[in-house]
């Protein structure tokens, strides 16, 4: 009498472990590829960050010195605005300094995100950006 309810049907529809098991894995290796990557994505990002900060305060800098004859110093940690360079504004983390280099010869700075991996450097009496280092 019982025997139609304990019965399965034939057909029956779904997936079995294995191809379950098989799936998680495959998300695995793709997880374990994709997370490296975006890692590495996020921090050139924050250094790009840091290096266009620089050189925006680099023209900030020689704006100021057209109007007044003589570089300034800032030291900011972003977010920030500067007090002195006519509109410089500091993303967040990102560090930027620059200083007068001589009496009126030209200026210096550098720049770096606490996220990234790279220092940017900045000599106006060498022509401008310098070959990035890596950051200490």
């Amino acid at each position: 009498m019982n025997e139609g309810i304990l019965k399965l049907p034939v057909s029956s529809k779904g997936f079995t472990l294995i191809e379950l098991l098989v799936v998680v894995a495959i998300i695995g290796i793709l997880a374990a590829v994709a997370i490296p990557q975006f890692t590495a994505y996020r921090q050139r990002g924050f250094d790009a960050r840091a290096n266009s900060d620089l050189r925006n305060a680099a023209t900030s800098e020689e704006a100021y010195y057209a109007t007044y004859r003589v570089y300034v110093s800032e030291d900011l940690n972003g977010p920030a605005t500067a007090t002195t360079l006519p509109g410089l504004a500091i993303s967040d983390t990102v560090h930027v300094a620059v200083y007068p280099v001589g009496n009126t010869d030209g200026f210096s700075g550098y720049s770096y995100s606490f996220n990234g991996t790279m220092q940017f450097n900045w000599d106006s009496t060498n022509g401008g950006m310098q070959p990035a280092s890596p950051q200490t």
